[in-house]
């Protein structure tokens, strides 16, 4: 089942990068904004993440909170944390059944090679767990502007 705007997201659970079990419905109450990127420490990635923890007070002061999602291991999200200061969890995805249910695993091109990866995607929830917002397909200049405004304005 994937999600659909309007709708109660299905709870789901992962490892953070401290290797502690978080599950979606811990949030309830906040604002989620939940951002799926394809890998740690790769110049678009580390844009995105570094992008997301300038303006961390700002989604903070709007009872938001930041989960990035990788299909990167534990090992990997820590050091990616330390190396770039990012104040947020960031959620290991390896059996990518998350990315599966919010339809972001899907196949790609590149230099002419087909391959199954993270289609970069930021998806807003709601206190209650609905989903407000998606944006697909994401570049990375602007897009966490345009998701703290879309917060702001709208919830």
């Amino acid at each position: 089942m994937t999600v659909e705007l309007g709708q109660a997201v299905q709870d789901f659970e992962l490892t953070n990068n401290e290797g502690e079990t978080v599950k979606l419905s811990d949030y309830k109450g906040k604002n989620v904004v939940l951002y799926f990127y394809p890998k740690d420490d790769t110049p678009g990635c580390t844009t995105e993440a570094c992008n997301f923890r300038d303006n961390y007070e700002s989604f903070q002061d709007l009872d938001a909170v930041i989960l990035g999602v990788s299909p990167d291991s534990e090992d990997s999200h820590k050091k990616f944390i330390d190396k770039h200061d990012l104040p947020f969890e960031l959620l290991v995805d390896e059996g990518k059944q998350v990315a599966e249910q919010f339809g972001v695993w899907q196949l790609k091109k590149k230099s002419g090679k087909e391959y199954k990866g993270i289609v970069r995607s930021t998806f807003i929830i709601d206190k209650e767990g609905v989903l407000q917002q998606e944006f697909r397909n994401v570049q990375v200049e602007g897009h966490v502007e345009e998701a703290l405004n879309y917060i702001r304005e709208e919830l």
